[in-house]
């Protein structure tokens, strides 16, 4: 009986946080982003960020134009407060192609950074850039299905349902963690509830208690 009142709870407050991440995950988790990084002696990071949960399998693909008198390096980092550095590459070119495993809930960073060489003047070094291709994919868009279905020689239909397979265990693992959230806010709330109640029932009772004891010393006489 109990769990029965709570469902009606939890489903009006999980429907529009369901319905978003619905959205989210049969959305194709694929980012891809295009630019020219410029060369300078002492480079900073350009990163790009992209959300993902603990245990996602990532995948960085970074295609690097050509450019002489350049050297591009490339880290993976995520915005943890550990900053964990998944892995540093130097001198990347042509495609290269990347995968690591979120360790925590946040974001995961791909960052470049395109070193001039010490040879060139310093008037040339504003025409110094190479061109940046960066697709990164998240999740079960990461998984390379087509090399799945050709090794355990899948149909076309076993291998889309093997998509969707991935795609439901990733709402199953959201669904887990936003209840873990939707009850932790629930808890604290009850919390907060007691505590307001308690401390209305300690000002209560120390207000009764003045007037009965002043009630008292006027049946002794101690006081007017």
């Amino acid at each position: 009986m109990p769990s029965s009142r709570r469902l009606p709870f939890l489903s009006a407050s999980l429907l529009p946080l369901l319905s978003l991440l619905l959205l989210t995950l049969f959305t194709p988790q694929t980012h891809a982003i295009k630019f020219a990084l410029q060369a300078y002696r002492y480079p900073p990071a350009k990163c790009v960020w992209n959300a993902a949960h603990p245990n996602a399998l990532v995948i960085v693909t970074a295609n690097v134009g050509p450019g002489a008198d350049q050297r591009v390096d490339i880290e993976i980092i995520d915005s943890s407060p550990a900053k964990n550095v998944y892995l540093s590459k130097r001198n990347i070119k042509g495609e290269t192609r990347l995968a690591v495993t979120a360790h925590s809930e946040g974001e995961v960073g791909v960052c470049f950074r395109n070193h001039l060489d010490h040879n060139v003047p310093s008037e040339q070094a504003s025409k110094k850039s190479r061109i940046i291709d960066l697709d990164v994919d998240i999740g079960a868009d990461a998984v390379d299905y087509n090399a799945i279905a050709n090794q355990e020689s899948l149909s076309g239909l076993e291998t889309e349902m093997r998509k969707l397979e991935g795609i439901v265990k990733e709402i199953v693992d959201e669904l887990g963690r936003v209840s873990t959230v939707v009850i932790t806010a629930s808890t604290n709330a009850r919390v907060q509830s007691f505590a307001w109640f308690t401390l209305a029932s300690l000002l209560g009772l120390g207000v009764w208690q003045i007037f009965h004891l002043r009630a008292f010393f006027k049946r002794k006489y101690l006081i007017d």
